[in-house]
């Protein structure tokens, strides 16, 4: 396992984000209902022009924050393909590149293996075991990874005898109907985390009332992604405007609330954090160095 020191880097939610890959939502459309989400919007559809404008003005904002955006090319067959955060996950300097659980996303993973290749970054292809980056979250020496639909226990264990050396892999189970683990966990600082309680087990509840101060999500504003935020780094967090009392609480807590307008993404079931798959992030401090 190679790394590239220049271009991967990531130890954290919440480190200065420098580079992250996105993909356009294109040919975004409900074609397979695959989460609660989509279940609500089948009727309703997608509106693709309004979810491009959406799309274009994160990325712009994120441009103007000094963040460099990668766009993938989109394909039609691939109708999840915005959501480039399930396709890959970054762990120290070392990308790891996923192994899609759903039938109707099986193949994405392959945009990113060309560019990958292309740019001359080596990854580390998880085959065999299913496991999707919505359910890894990386907080310094911890990985937590969600028990779901998408990511199982043989796809943990695998990811344990591979880092487990330099990482604390915990495994965190959850109410499956929440598609992800960052649609129910967030971590928003190395003291600060957003949690939907009713999706997680009293014991994992404790270990993170052990180690944050837990903002808790509404039903309503789970719903709405509330938990599904992303951090820039600097205190910066992209929010949805609609999550009124997950904002407000990000700004009791000192947080700079950055509200963009992507309520049409989001009725296929992600928000921010599922739209960006981050490669680089700078530390904030030396203090940790894997990998």
């Amino acid at each position: 396992m190679q790394s590239n020191t220049q271009t991967t880097n990531c130890f954290s939610e919440y480190d200065v984000l420098k580079r992250v890959i996105l993909c356009q939502p294109q040919y975004m459309t409900i074609r397979q209902v695959i989460n609660e989400t989509q279940k609500k919007f089948i009727d309703e559809g997608l509106h693709i022009e309004r979810a491009l404008e959406q799309h274009r003005e994160f990325v712009q904002k994120l441009n103007e924050y000094g963040v460099e955006t990668i766009l993938l090319p989109y394909h039609k067959k691939y109708p999840e393909q915005v959501f480039t955060r399930d396709i890959g996950f970054t762990l120290g300097q070392t990308i790891f590149v996923a192994h899609m659980a759903h039938d109707v996303r099986i193949g994405e993973e392959n945009v990113l293996k060309v560019w990958l290749e292309d740019e001359e970054i080596s990854y580390y292809n998880l085959i065999g075991n299913k496991i999707e980056g919505g359910d890894v979250i990386i907080d310094r020496d911890t990985i937590y990874v969600g028990l779901s639909n998408r990511t199982n226990e043989a796809a943990v264990d695998h990811l344990r005898n591979i880092v487990g050396y330099q990482f604390d892999v915990k495994a965190i189970p959850f109410t499956e109907k929440y598609l992800h683990l960052d649609c129910v966990f967030n971590v928003l600082s190395p003291e600060v985390a957003l949690i939907y309680p009713n999706a997680l087990t009293d014991e994992d509840m404790e270990l993170f009332s052990s180690r944050y101060d837990l903002i808790e999500v509404t039903e309503e504003e789970q719903f709405t992604l509330g938990t599904n935020v992303l951090n820039i780094g600097n205190n910066k967090i992209f929010s949805l405007p609609v999550n009124e009392k997950v904002n407000r609480q990000m700004r009791d807590r000192g947080f700079e609330v950055i509200e963009i307008d992507y309520s049409e993404i989001i009725k296929s079931g992600g928000s921010f954090r599922c739209s960006t798959l981050p490669i680089l992030r700078e530390e904030e401090s030396d203090e940790c160095d894997f990998l």
